[in-house]
């Protein structure tokens, strides 16, 4: 009798050991497949990336063979130091060192402000000048670019440095992240500092700010890196080559006059000297801006 109320017990513990056993392979089983689909989208990733040192470190000779190598058969260091050496190289760098950090740091005033505002203050029409400018957010940029160029031009802006800056001060991307941050700062402690008799200022500046500086590091660095990439508006709106940025010094660089062919390994040389300041940022503060994009999207 006690053999057979034994036997549905072992039954039963096997064939939950046998579902434990089979959801274990299963959950393997996917972590493979997602592991592997990672490394295949980061392989696609990265292989732009490494195509462009690859080159950089090649000669002309080896650079035109009609059979890409994947490895540079000898490594050619002078590409570096001759882009370095063409013209404008210097120039241009100083140019986009000096608008990003001008531009990054303007419009971080004009983002913080607006954002308290559309955050914290109180006034009439606060909610429908909001929605009229997360509207404009739906038009391709592109579409501004003609009569962006035909304002600057009426105002003498053309060949200036103020053409790069001014245009550009406000980003309602920027605004509205910024605002969804502030919006988690509980309102006691607004209420708490009027009751003190602090004012909006002080408040924006010794509680607000802080409490929301990941958010506003975040779209620093992003400010920074979309300056740092500019490319359509600074050729369009600079002639003058004393005022163009190092985008513009890469694409026009690097052709030879007698033949009239671009020496790609010395221009990827010259991208990678590009490229590297952005990365080194973005490894420094990933953190900051992947935390800063996550807590100004959720409301709580």
């Amino acid at each position: 009798m006690e053999n057979n109320l034994q036997a549905p017990v072992f039954d039963s513990v096997e064939k939950v050991q046998a579902e434990i056993k089979r959801q274990n392979i299963i959950r393997i089983i996917l972590k493979v497949f997602i592991y592997i689909f990672l490394v295949i989208v980061a392989i696609t990733t990265l292989f732009p990336f490494y195509w462009m040192l690859n080159t950089s470190f090649k000669t002309m000779d080896e650079y035109l063979l009609l059979v890409p190598t994947y490895f540079p058969r000898n490594f050619v260091f002078e590409n570096y130091v001759n882009a370095a050496q063409v013209n404008y190289f210097a120039r241009d760098m100083l140019n986009t060192v000096l608008i990003a950090i001008v531009s990054t740091a303007l419009s971080m005033v004009v983002i913080i402000f607006a954002a308290f505002a559309f955050a914290r203050l109180e006034f009439k029409g606060k909610n429908l000048v909001f929605t009229i400018l997360l509207a404009t957010m739906m038009v391709p940029g592109e579409l501004f670019t003609i009569s962006n160029f035909a304002t600057v031009a009426s105002l003498g802006w053309t060949n200036s440095y103020t053409v790069l800056i001014v245009p550009f001060l406000v980003s309602i991307f920027y605004v509205y992240l910024l605002r969804n941050a502030f919006m988690q700062i509980p309102d006691s402690l607004y209420y708490a500092a009027k009751v003190d008799g602090t004012s909006d200022m002080k408040y924006l500046m010794k509680v607000m700010i802080p409490l929301a500086s990941p958010t506003i590091t975040s779209i620093g660095i992003l400010k920074v890196m979309g300056s740092w990439n500019s490319y359509i508006w600074p050729r369009l709106v600079n002639k003058d080559k004393n005022f163009q940025l190092i985008s513009n010094w890469l694409t026009n660089s690097f052709v030879d006059e007698q033949t009239n062919m671009t020496h790609f390994p010395m221009k990827m040389a010259g991208v990678v000297m590009v490229s590297l300041p952005l990365i080194i940022i973005f490894i420094f503060f990933r953190k900051y801006i992947m935390k800063g994009v996550s807590k100004s999207g959720i409301k709580g």
